[in-house]
């Protein structure tokens, strides 16, 4: 009994390790929007076989990261503006409704350490990939204040769709205007008032979308233009 678990677990392992080597890929933008991907070349960078490769495409396929194409292989998904615009409204409801959850339970000493992570968010403006990986994970904890995990995993996935573009304008821009809209944050945090706060971070949100929105290479129908 125990022999014939073992390939199953191994199985899962080795699904699990092409998961994240193509997801992490895919956020950092070294697979960019439109790349065929080709489970053999994936394999062989990873040391494993096909079948994991497979399996962790199908997986991202549900999370609208790839597109398994019928008889033309697998490509990276990409936002047309009218995608992106969505994700963005979803993002502003989810996160808003995060920080109105939380809010109840923002200590002064949570408030404190979520000051000093901004602190350490200018601390890296030298460091353009660390900066947007520190930058969602700012916003990832202090959603995960609201104890509640389905919306934080809902939060976490939409978040997956847009890194891509998040690294480029970055890059590109130097992040005009961030630390001045986290500091509002912050003072709508610290306001006490949940309907304030969750109103706060929609706009915080929203206000990236239009800077975002002209580095889609993607028509409507999400191929490259």
């Amino acid at each position: 009994m125990l022999n014939l678990s073992v390939p199953s677990l191994q199985g899962a392992t080795a699904e699990a390790d092409a998961y994240l080597h193509i997801h992490t890929a895919i956020r950092l933008g070294e697979y960019p929007a439109g790349m065929r991907l080709k489970p053999e070349t994936i394999a062989a960078q990873i040391g494993t076989s096909r079948m994991p490769v497979r399996e962790a495409l199908r997986r991202l396929e549900t999370e609208g990261l790839v597109t398994i194409r019928p008889n033309r292989g697998v490509v990276v998904s990409g936002l047309d503006i009218d995608a992106m615009r969505e994700v963005f409204e979803m993002r502003a409801v989810l996160e808003g409704l995060a920080v109105r959850l939380a809010m109840p339970s923002l200590t002064p000493a949570i408030l404190r350490d979520l000051e000093a992570q901004l602190s350490r968010l200018d601390d890296l403006a030298e460091s353009l990939p660390d900066w947007t990986g520190s930058h969602r994970a700012f916003h990832e904890h202090l959603c995960g204040l609201s104890r509640q995990p389905r919306l934080l995993r809902q939060i976490a996935s939409l978040n997956s769709l847009i890194e891509p573009y998040m690294r480029a304008w970055i890059k590109e821009s130097g992040r005009p205007g961030a630390r001045e809209h986290h500091l509002n944050l912050i003072d709508a945090l610290k306001s006490g008032d949940p309907a304030h706060g969750e109103a706060v971070m929609r706009q915080h949100v929203l206000a990236t979308v239009d800077d975002l929105a002209p580095l889609s290479p993607f028509s409507k129908q999400g191929v490259p233009a």
